[in-house]
């Protein structure tokens, strides 16, 4: 009778089975990283010279019991140690051997144990393949190519059995699994479970994002790492199981032998979690803004906008103080059109006076906002009646239109000083300021 499956939990974030960090946060153990520090790195220069001579004594004998056990001790000078919990559980019919994924080194490490081949599914091919230790399967463009090849490959009794990986990559192995997929189901109905747990002190086991030259640099620079592998009885679908439900429930039995979750995670989900972190935007750095006078008029915080943006912006305060009523982004828009003109780039009043002639000939449509409320005293409450006053006053319409281009440049000029005296009268009741007036 299988065993019942674990407890349904909480769904489970992506970054949680998953290593950003490769150095610990707590603080005691970072300073205690920073103590070890120089022994690491003796230790890293000598497992380098130590590890050369791992891969040649691999290469040279042949796939056999003192071969493991020779490359087994030499595997432990460069500080990887395997341990296996009551290996008589693990089976010599098993063809398929299933296991979760911590490390880019685990197919190496159970290679210690059994004789076992895992085939290259990252596209890797040639004397990289070779020399990491992989199967490289011949015409494997696509999936079904592909398990056509591993299931001729399993069907010749003298092949070493196949160690395949359903997470299809590596997490961190302390949460959960991820969601395992059916084809590594497909090839045989009966598989041998293997869970894998990865112990290591100071730093992170694997980190998201980092190639396997920088996992094996940091593997010699730990004192050690600790690999302990349980065999789990073989386990084999019934033909009304599905290669689905199969995988599932493989999924649910490494999961409780490991005390972690099931998820529905996938490779797919670590390959998005990388890319959010890798294209995370920097937080931008907000300068305080300096403290303003009361009743002074408002400008914008200093930002990274180029000084064109910066010349509108000013020019279109200049204009909204004559024109309280016009909308700013009324003001903007056509202070844009008129700076982009070539009359008006050679002084910075042309474009000012432009538009404030616009806004008052009705060329410029706009809705008018309400007056911005001032603060509430007598100098303002006189100053907004002398406002209001003398804009109705300005803004009237001229109920005969002019038949000469005089008369109506004169009307003009008459709305425009108007406007022009009104809002120096403001100023002046605002700030309290006696200002010239012959000046503009």
């Amino acid at each position: 009778m299988d065993p019942s499956p674990p407890p349904s939990a909480a769904p489970v974030e992506a970054g949680r089975l998953f290593d950003s960090h490769r150095l610990p946060s707590d603080g005691l153990l970072l300073l205690s990283l920073l103590v070890y520090a120089p022994v690491g790195l003796c230790l890293l220069l000598l497992r380098l010279f130590v590890g050369l001579h791992v891969f040649l004594v691999s290469c040279a004998l042949p796939d056999s019991a003192p071969r493991r056990f020779v490359v087994r001790v030499m595997c432990s000078v460069l500080g990887l140690l395997v341990r296996q919990s009551d290996p008589r559980q693990r089976s010599l019919r098993a063809r398929v051997y299933i296991a979760n994924h911590v490390t880019p080194f685990d197919h190496n490490i159970l290679h210690l144990l059994a004789s076992c081949n895992a085939p290259a599914l990252n596209g890797t091919s040639g004397f990289i393949c070779w020399s990491r230790g992989f199967l490289e399967v011949g015409g494997a463009e696509s999936r079904a190519e592909l398990l056509e090849s591993l299931k001729a490959y399993s069907s010749q009794g003298g092949n070493p059995p196949l160690l395949l990986f359903p997470e299809e990559t590596t997490t961190n192995g302390r949460v959960g699994l991820l969601h395992f997929s059916s084809w590594p189901f497909s090839i045989l109905d009966s598989i041998q479970p293997v869970a894998l747990q990865v112990q290591r002190p100071f730093v992170a086991v694997s980190v998201v994002g980092t190639s396997w030259v920088t996992e094996l640099l940091w593997t010699f620079f730990v004192p050690f790492t600790i690999y302990q592998v349980r065999w789990l009885p073989m386990v084999c679908r019934p033909a009304e199981e599905t290669r689905e439900e199969f995988a599932q429930r493989v999924q649910q039995l490494l999961a409780l032998e490991l005390g972690v979750v099931s998820t529905h995670l996938t490779a797919a989900d670590k390959a998005e979690h990388l890319k959010r972190l890798r294209h995370r935007p920097p937080v931008p750095y907000s300068p305080p803004v300096p403290s303003q006078p009361l009743g002074a008029p408002f400008r914008p915080p200093p930002t990274a906008a180029s000084a064109e943006d910066v010349r509108l912006m000013d020019m279109a305060q200049h204009v909204r103080e004559v024109l309280p009523h016009v909308p700013l982004a009324v003001i903007r828009k056509d202070l844009d059109m008129a700076s982009s003109l070539p009359f008006s780039l050679s002084a910075q009043t042309n474009c000012v006076d432009a538009t404030i002639a616009n806004l008052l000939e009705g060329r410029v449509p706009f809705t008018s906002s309400e007056v911005e409320t001032e603060a509430s005293s007598p100098t303002a409450s006189v100053s907004r009646g002398h406002y209001l006053a003398a804009s109705s006053m300005a803004m009237a319409p001229v109920k005969l239109f002019a038949r000469s281009p005089e008369a109506r440049h004169l009307s003009l000029q008459e709305r425009k000083q108007a406007l022009y005296d009104c809002a120096r009268r403001r100023y002046t009741e605002k700030h309290g300021v006696a200002c010239n007036e012959g000046s503009r």
